[in-house]
């Protein structure tokens, strides 16, 4: 498993002068998070981590906790100055998409060099043996092997082309695979017809040499077909980086000389002055220097429920403001602000990605090592044995069958065929190379909010308990009471109020009451919201069973109550947990897979929803760089990590892991970052996914059994360790031999059983 060195740079803590922290013309210069508040993370996410850790069943993780915590620990502010604007951010999109493993270039280029190659191979087929043999239907006449000739350069150099920069880059990271062996098969073969035909029709050697041009032309269109196949079936790979830039808006209100003028974010800079309206997203990372608002930022954190904002509280570019009206002076833009280190995460952890090696590569380079050590070895047996031609032709055909046609179809069809079966069962693959790890499969990372939990804080109950009061009398006295406050609770309950459109009276006196709760007088009468433990601290009757089942769905319970203390009634709200999610849990447990929550949401809430599912590792109140560097800690102990997640705070984590799973209804940042993606939004469909892997990559390695078995027997046989017992491969068994492996790879493919059938 390849390792990347931690990141070291913290993209949250601004470190300012305490000078600048005055109060000018009424507006005062704050910092997002000082010292103080640095050390105050640090030291609460040594806490989670030590209370997640102290419950864990690994040995290894105390391992684990000590080498995340001194990387938390270790975390700087990036002082880099520049500004990155839309321009830049394409470029950095641009470098990413660029990037591919294998050298292919996109999919519309690749068919239209299939097809010219496929149409010219039709007149190679016909004028051109196979493997020395004539065919019935072959023709030839007076200069066809000039013909010949010249459509074989065209499909070497122009079909052949995505060979040729794979292969280059594979051995520029001194890692022959897959490129690199057909690249060898189809230029030994080019260049050796190419000598055939000078020497047959210019020099007139005999014997006469064989050329294979005709395996040549197959070979390039087999392989270019598989390609595409593979292709077709994954959806295609479109840019996490471009989806970041876009949750930024693309305009902004600046005060300019106690004007607003709306200009392009980009153009914004640091001290600027912008006006956000109630329901606008923030421009940029700022100061609110005036104004008070509440900040759904659940879109960047993870945090589920509104954050309430006042003056001196920093905002985070990207996050949808409130209710509120504010003015925020900008403290972060282009490669300081937030989105941008989460974007520089993202592209970091997809390079690393991209260098993860596939089974059929290692069994790609093995070949190729085989083919070019038996090669050697057969020409210099050969050459002592008979003479040069002879040697040179044994070693040139053991070159060229080294590369069969069946390797080329061995994992396409399997991945096409597995493709087909997870659309039909919700799953989406955008990366083949997930399957091979579920095998190695020990820990699955799993963000909270909207991923084991619904990811709406909402009200999700409320009812009467008394009979001179109706349910919507409930919901209209605690509207009454909470109207105008901030609180996440208070915004539930005012947000349902005015889904349903309730015309209620609001409370006038209303004051927090230490150890009580809210308390206020509607229509000349007082009533409070309370919470259950003040019931029982009254010992006020109230239905027990009630609250506990709605409690282990991770909901908060707000009792109504008049002066008397009679319980009138219950609002309930909160994120409610998944059906799903516990089972989901449950069968990781069976298969020895640890189900760990990282969430950006608060402790207790984690703790709350983890204890219903039964998950003991908890971490919470993490940012994204946290997520990314706990999944790579866990992958340093040698077993491979699956990560679970649906925001922009997930992306860098989902692309660090080894199985990146996003849930379908997540940001299309997260979901760009994965490798598979749960369409129906359902934790159980994880297990789908885990089922089919298996099936999946248990097909891929017969597969290439069979399309490395060909080369078992050929390439012995072709090198002519027989030849003492008087038996050289046949050119048309060896034909013979590929397109039987071609079609049994065929066959097996399509033998992939959907994973709801045994």
């Amino acid at each position: 498993m390849d390792k990347k060195k931690d990141h070291k740079k913290n993209i949250f803590h601004h470190e300012v002068d305490e000078d600048e922290m005055e109060i000018k013309n009424n507006h005062k210069k704050a910092i997002v998070y000082d010292k103080r508040n640095r050390n105050h993370h640090r030291e609460s996410t040594d806490r989670n981590m030590n209370d997640s850790f102290h419950n864990g069943n690994h040995k290894e993780n105390s391992n684990i906790k000590n080498d995340i915590s001194d990387n938390i620990d270790s975390k700087e502010f990036n002082s880099n100055h520049e500004h990155m604007h839309h321009e830049e951010m394409d470029e950095m999109s641009h470098e990413f998409m660029s990037h591919d493993s294998n050298g292919m270039m996109d999919m519309k280029d690749l068919k239209k060099k299939f097809w010219t190659s496929l149409i010219l191979t039709i007149p190679i087929i016909i004028l051109s043996p196979m493997m020395g043999m004539e065919m019935p239907f072959q023709i030839s006449f007076f200069g066809s092997y000039w013909i010949v000739l010249l459509i074989g350069t065209i499909i070497y150099f122009y079909g052949g082309s995505p060979f040729y920069n794979g292969s280059k880059k594979e051995l520029k990271d001194k890692k022959p695979a897959m490129m690199t062996l057909i690249f060898m098969g189809i230029t030994v073969a080019y260049f050796y017809s190419l000598y055939s035909v000078f020497a047959n029709n210019i020099f007139h050697i005999y014997p006469m040499v064989s050329d294979f041009f005709w395996e040549l032309a197959t070979l390039i269109d087999i392989m270019l077909l598989g390609h595409i196949i593979e292709m077709n079936s994954i959806m295609s790979a479109s840019s996490a980086i471009d989806k970041l830039a876009k949750l930024l808006p693309k305009k902004a209100h600046k005060i300019e000389n106690g004007n607003i003028i709306d200009i392009d974010v980009s153009k914004l800079n640091e001290k600027d002055i912008v006006e956000i309206r109630a329901g606008e997203k923030i421009p940029a990372d700022g100061i609110i220097i005036h104004g008070k608002t509440s900040i759904n930022e659940s879109m960047v954190t993870g945090e589920s429920k509104r954050i309430t904002k006042n003056v001196n509280n920093g905002v985070i570019g990207g996050s949808v403001n409130g209710e509120g009206n504010i003015q925020v002076k900008i403290t972060g833009t282009g490669k300081k602000s937030y989105l941008s280190q989460v974007q520089n995460l993202v592209s970091k952890a997809q390079k690393e990605q991209s260098k993860r090696e596939t089974m059929a590569d290692i069994i790609a380079r093995t070949l190729f090592y085989v083919a070019i050590i038996l090669g050697i070895i057969s020409f210099v047996s050969w050459y002592y044995v008979e003479n040069i031609s002879i040697a040179f032709s044994v070693a040139v055909t053991v070159l060229v069958i080294a590369c069969p046609h069946a390797l080329g179809l061995a994992i396409p069809l399997v991945v096409a065929r597995s493709t087909s079966i997870g659309a039909n069962n919700g799953l989406i693959f955008r990366n083949r190379t997930s399957f091979e790890q579920i095998k190695k499969l020990r820990y699955a990372l799993m963000d909270k909010t909207g991923t084991l939990t619904e990811g709406n804080f909402k009200v999700t109950n409320y009812k009467s308990l008394n009979d001179g009061f109706t349910n919507q009398n409930i919901l209209e006295i605690s509207a009454g009471l909470e109207n105008g406050s901030n609180h996440p609770l208070a915004i539930g309950i005012l947000s349902k109020a005015k889904e349903m459109n309730l015309n209620y009276e609001k409370a006038l006196d209303t004051h927090q009451e230490t150890g009580i709760g809210l308390s206020g007088n509607i229509n000349g009468e007082k009533f409070r919201i309370v919470s259950e433990a003040y019931l029982d601290r009254k010992d006020i009757f109230h239905d027990k069973s009630t609250f506990e089942k709605l409690a282990e769905k991770g909901n908060s319970i707000s009792y109504l109550l008049n002066k008397n203390d009679e319980l009138l009634g219950f609002i309930s709200q909160g994120d409610e947990i998944k059906l799903e999610s516990k089972k989901m849990i449950d069968s990781l447990k069976k298969r020895n897979i640890t189900p760990i929550m990282l969430t950006g949401d608060n402790k207790q809430t984690a703790n709350l929803v983890a204890q219903r599912l039964g998950i003991n590792n908890v971490f919470g109140k993490l940012l994204p760089e946290d997520k990314e560097k706990i999944v790579r800690k866990y992958q340093n102990s040698g077993d491979a990590v699956m990560m679970i997640g649906d925001g922009v705070n997930d992306a860098p984590s989902l692309a660090a892991a080894d199985i990146g799973v996003a849930i379908g209804s997540g940001t299309d940042v997260a979901i760009d970052s994965a490798d598979v993606i749960l369409v129906k939004s359902n934790p159980q469909d994880i297990i789908k996914f885990l089922d089919l892997g298996i099936k999946t990559t248990s097909k891929m390695n017969q597969n290439l059994v069979w399309g490395a078995g060909y080369n078992i027997i050929a390439l012995p046989l072709a090198a002519g360790v027989l030849a003492p017992f008087g038996f050289m491969l046949n050119p048309l068994i060896g034909a013979i031999l590929m397109s039987l492996s071609t079609v049994l790879v065929a066959i097996n493919a399509m033998l992939l059983k959907d994973v709801n059938k045994s």
